[in-house]
């Protein structure tokens, strides 16, 4: 089972082909519109604008289960992102991303990907799942983690196809 099975929404709740991102480099991402990681947003935006030509792509999935941070619809969280922080990578469904309702691409990306001391758990927004060309999640990175580091990840990944 990869990514590629999973069924993803668009913001507008229309159905979203992920097998159609086969071969691209994929950062997936939990957003939320009201917590101190948003700025994050222009700079998922900068990462997308720079790589998009070689074949990387983000996600962003809006998620109110960390400090009720996102309480909007997904639709208003993308005319929010595009207003505020001139986002034009996909934003997505509105999901959960722990617990029994979890999105099952969420779940797949936790399982492949465990955070600090193998739990599976996000522990909150903005936590990113880098993913290769193959569907498969090579690093997971905390909301504290951007910048660089995040950059020089996205290339390596890039560089491997």
């Amino acid at each position: 089972m990869t990514i590629y099975d999973k069924d993803c929404y668009t913001h507008q709740g229309q159905p979203f082909n992920l097998r159609a991102l086969r071969g691209q480099v994929l950062l997936v991402v939990n957003v939320a519109s009201q917590c101190g990681f948003t700025p994050q947003l222009k700079e998922l935006e900068a990462l997308y604008q720079r790589y998009r030509d070689r074949g990387f792509t983000v996600l962003g999935f809006p998620c109110n289960q960390f400090g009720r941070q996102s309480p909007e619809s997904a639709e208003a969280f993308c005319s929010f992102g595009e207003q505020t922080f001139g986002v034009t990578f996909p934003l997505m469904e509105k999901v959960n991303v722990n617990g029994a309702n979890a999105h099952p691409l969420f779940v797949l990306l936790k399982k492949q990907a465990p955070g600090v001391l193998g739990t599976q758990a996000i522990k909150w927004n903005f936590t990113k799942f880098l993913v290769d060309r193959d569907g498969n999640v090579i690093a997971r990175f905390g909301p504290r983690d951007h910048g660089r580091p995040l950059r020089l990840a996205v290339e390596a990944a890039l560089d491997q196809g």
